[in-house]
């Protein structure tokens, strides 16, 4: 199932986050300002938590709004 179909169909937002985090983790490249990043490096600390976890959990919150 693609994430679109799972929207389609009227997942719930709890359905949607298992989607999403239920598969192998891929190495991602992007190119971002470095402002963004040590932004975001900081605000990640604040949390606790690594760029990486911080970067996941923003796109889990984002891809499973209602």
């Amino acid at each position: 199932m693609k994430y679109t179909e799972l929207v389609d169909s009227g997942a719930t937002p709890t359905e949607i986050q298992t989607f999403l985090v239920g598969s192998e983790n891929v190495p991602v490249t992007m190119r971002i300002p470095r402002n963004l990043r040590d932004a975001a490096k900081e605000a990640a600390a604040l949390k606790g938590m690594s760029l990486t976890s911080f970067v996941k959990m923003c796109l889990i919150e984002k891809l499973s709004e209602e």
